[in-house]
């Protein structure tokens, strides 16, 4: 079948007698117009289709500057969409048949070749190396989807688990409260006559606790979801910064009081009008102060340094507490994850959780060096938002 256009070929051929024999029998084919540009070498041929485009490449195994198949490589590594025919002699033919293997779309021996045989063997390549090009198309088109289906599988499969492994870690950190209520009011229940004034207000004050205990676990959980669900919602106003970070350490006073901790504030560089969202603002500082105090030694210190710079502010807080082992700083972020190390000192493992989910919805960073009996820092970086 003849190609509708007028087929551009690049013979790569040494010998001028069979260059112009191959030229004639162009010339006379009815059925196709060709255009030929004969060149000697490999490497003029490469030259040549840096410059130039073509339909087809004519090429004899034996030149002066390659030899058999070596010639294969650059020409199809420099042009990958063009089909090449070989040329050989009689005695090169099983050379031209695992040149095919290799990649040409055809061969010729030039003993055979006649103006039919020239012309049928140049159409077929054409279209054979359309043919391939487009199945390449379509196993890459297919492919793709393969593996963004499978990628979707697998992260269904990990939202399934993570969210098995959400609801038992909910479960287990709801009953231990729970527990605590169930005992306290069958106490109440069954021994009431039995039990002094001081007694029963100590196990009402027990209930109390529990339920204020799960109620913040709630609050928690509803909060993670609204951020992975994307109902998280900025709401900006002005706000002092210096003094809302002020009055986080001033809440933060009687926790560090029975610790004996020293909570040192410092502010460095002149903050310029902006906006925050102070309900994260409340949740990414107030958290990362709690477990700072929560982490930290009697008579420890910690220090919290807010940082202006022109686009951005930067809070840090450090303390030198237990410190976070190294194999742990991967999944900190993840929720209910806690660091192996923290032993029975209490905790859901959501604070951290939601700390990033804040930081995110604020358009920020946050990092976190680490060191087992040296201490942490936590690095916040949030942009500055104008109105």
């Amino acid at each position: 079948m003849a190609v509708s256009y007028s087929v551009k070929i690049l013979l790569i051929e040494d010998n001028l007698a069979e260059a112009r024999l191959l030229q004639e029998f162009l010339r006379q084919a009815d059925s196709q117009e060709f255009s030929l540009v004969h060149v000697k070498r490999l490497g003029e041929a490469l030259n040549e289709l840096s410059r130039n485009s073509y339909d087809v490449i004519l090429l004899d195994l034996t030149l002066p500057d390659s030899q058999g198949l070596s010639s294969l490589p650059p020409l199809m590594s420099h042009a990958p969409s063009i089909p090449i025919v070989v040329l050989t002699n009689t005695n090169d033919e099983k050379l031209a048949i695992e040149a095919v293997r290799q990649g040409a779309q055809d061969y010729l021996v030039k003993r055979q070749v006649n103006v039919d045989v020239l012309v049928r063997s140049v159409c077929y390549a054409i279209e054979r190396k359309q043919v391939l090009e487009t199945l390449r198309t379509v196993n890459q088109t297919l492919q793709s989807r393969v593996e963004e289906r499978t990628a979707e599988l697998v992260k269904a499969n990990e939202l399934n688990q993570f969210k098995s492994e959400f609801v038992s870690m909910l479960s287990h950190d709801i009953r231990n409260p729970l527990n605590t209520i169930l005992l306290a009011a069958g106490l109440l229940q069954n021994h009431d006559d039995k039990l002094t004034q001081e007694t029963k207000h100590n196990h009402l004050q027990m209930i109390r606790s529990a339920i204020k205990n799960m109620a913040h676990l709630l609050d928690e959980v509803s909060f993670i979801g609204k951020a992975d669900s994307g109902k998280l919602q900025c709401q900006f106003i002005s706000l002092d910064l210096k003094a809302f970070c002020q009055q986080l350490i001033d809440e933060a006073q009687l926790s560090t009081k029975e610790k004996n901790l020293t909570l040192v504030f410092t502010s460095v560089g002149e903050l310029g009008e902006a906006v925050w969202d102070e309900s994260l603002l409340r949740h990414i500082l107030g958290n990362l102060l709690g477990n700072a105090i929560k982490y930290s030694l009697p008579g420890g210190k910690i220090q919290f340094e807010l940082i202006a710079h022109e686009h951005a502010v930067t809070f840090h807080i450090q303390d030198w507490g237990i410190g976070i082992p190294q194999q742990d700083l991967q999944q900190l972020f993840q929720p209910f994850y806690r660091a192996e190390n923290v032993g029975t000192i209490p905790g859901t493992g959501l604070g951290l959780a939601i700390v990033k989910k804040c930081v995110e919805a604020h358009g920020g960073e946050i990092r976190v060096n680490s060191e087992v009996g040296v201490g942490t820092k936590f690095t916040v970086t949030l942009p500055l938002m104008r109105r």
